[in-house]
């Protein structure tokens, strides 16, 4: 980060890999790693955390503001995850997702889904370790957008509806600027990027902006999952 009178903010994109805690300190007796063995920058946390379990886009700041943001359910920003679920959906599975499913004795917002096929399906590497697979049953790709996250709510919704989560991607965050998404791009597994300049512009937009209703989430357009 270069020197100036005025500090410069650092903020980060990360694909991260399975097995890695959205956190700097490991837990003991875990067999999880942590964000240190890859990101060795001073003063960034995870502004909305990924599960160990889960992959793809973290954003990481230093900014305790944007932190803040970012993760206030009042902003209601879309996160949008490729999930790899086992069977093949049915309309009225896809329905469920869309309207909204009741776990834990209470009703999941309204969610986007897609069923992801042929060349829309996304180009992963294979995860290490691979996912379980069953020769006798199908597995399908789905595209699911949330703007909340409660505990494990992907998996918990998937599996409400008969579609256990085998993969689970998070891949665009939705800053509701009406710009771009935030999204893993080329990024490779395990590493990160500094955002551009233009990126930081529009982070640092969002602390002046005013609570407003979420707008649908698009492809051009904690949170644990």
């Amino acid at each position: 980060m270069e020197g100036s009178r005025k500090r410069r903010l650092t903020t980060l994109l990360f694909n991260k890999p399975y097995g890695v805690l959205s956190q700097f300190t490991p837990e003991a007796a875990s067999r999880w790693g942590c964000l240190a063995e890859y990101i060795d920058v001073p003063g960034v946390y995870a502004a909305g955390r990924l599960d160990a379990d889960s992959e793809g886009l973290l954003l990481l700041t230093d900014q305790g503001r944007l932190q803040q943001r970012l993760t206030d359910p009042r902003f209601g920003h879309w996160r949008s995850y490729w999930v790899q679920v086992e069977g093949q959906p049915e309309d009225a599975q896809l329905q469920q997702l869309q309207q909204g499913i009741e776990i834990q004795g209470r009703q999941t917002k309204p969610a986007q889904v897609r069923w992801l096929q042929g060349e829309e399906m996304p180009d992963l590497p294979e995860r290490n370790p691979p996912i379980r697979v069953r020769a006798t049953i199908p597995t399908s790709w789905l595209e699911l957008s949330l703007r909340e996250g409660r505990n494990r709510q992907v998996r918990r919704m998937t599996a409400a509806v008969g579609l256990p989560t085998l993969r689970l991607v998070r891949c665009r965050i939705d800053l509701m600027d009406g710009g771009d998404a935030l999204d893993l791009g080329d990024l490779p597994v395990g590493r990160w990027r500094s955002v551009t300049s233009a990126e930081q512009h529009r982070l640092n937009r969002l602390l002046s902006s005013r609570v407003h209703r979420p707008r649908k989430a698009g492809r051009g357009a904690d949170r644990r999952a």
